[in-house]
């Protein structure tokens, strides 16, 4: 299988305090990953590396085959950052224009939206089940609806894989369930490759294919089964941890913006 991301030897710190040491592991095409850990494991920081908003103490980071300092796409990987939908709500814009915004590498630097370009819009925000909030400004939307909004503002680019960094903080249980369907859909049927960051290790037993436990500085990942997830967790938290997977799903959580 082709590997979108491959890390090699990575280590980071501050100082003299090391937050990831030696860390080794490779994210495949198609793949949902989900990262799970206690707080301070470096599940964010890892993120933020990957992301090359940081930069490594030592190792190497490749993307799509590229060594990631000299990477040039990124416009083909996705980011919906931790609490994203309070991201400049308060800015009176419609939730076309938030998700446009994200078109500038096609469309030009203050150029207007071109008919093909609404289009693609159109296409995102109706994947997301957000097509008829279009003209509705995105403070006006509750928070599981503005966190889609954000998801469609990442896939109207078209990227090769997304990163999400607890995308389902600050909504409430019904939206948060509906949020998991999604991306597991975008995944299973659009074949999106999804790493993300989440506190819910009920919803990545349900949804992920892969699951990366982080802890001790390190890293472990592997195929998503029960017995790898509680061994892996007992190792990181020290104690058995009781998995209760729990299925989100239901038949229209992702249409007409039902969160």
């Amino acid at each position: 299988m082709e590997k979108v991301i491959e890390v090699k030897n990575l280590s980071f710190g501050y100082g003299e305090r090391l937050i990831l040491e030696n860390m080794s592991f490779s994210v495949e095409k198609g793949d949902f990953v989900g990262v799970i850990g206690p707080n301070g494991s470096g599940k964010s920081t890892l993120v933020k590396l990957l992301l090359k908003q940081i930069r490594p103490i030592k190792g190497e980071i490749n993307l799509l085959g590229q060594n990631i300092e000299r990477f040039n796409q990124w416009n083909k990987i996705g980011y919906v950052a931790q609490k994203a939908s309070s991201f400049n709500t308060s800015f009176p814009a419609t939730v076309e224009e938030v998700v446009s915004a994200n078109l500038f590498s096609k469309i030009g630097l203050f150029k207007r939206i071109k008919k093909q370009h609404k289009e693609l819009v159109y296409k995102a925000l109706e994947t997301v089940g957000m097509e008829d909030y279009k003209d509705q400004l995105i403070g006006n939307l509750s928070g599981g609806q503005q966190q889609r909004v954000f998801i469609a503002r990442v896939l109207v680019s078209e990227p090769e894989f997304i990163f999400l960094d607890e995308p389902t903080v600050g909504i409430d249980s019904e939206s948060e369930g509906a949020l998991y369907c999604l991306l597991g859909r975008l995944n299973q049927q659009r074949g999106l490759t999804i790493i993300m960051v989440s506190h819910d290790i009920g919803a990545v037993t349900v949804h992920a294919n892969k699951i990366a436990c982080m802890g001790n500085k390190g890293l472990v990942m592997n195929e998503n089964t029960t017995e790898f997830a509680k061994n892996s967790l007992r190792e990181i938290y020290g104690y058995d941890v009781n998995l209760h997977a729990h299925k989100h799903c239901c038949t229209n959580c992702w249409k007409k913006g039902a969160i």
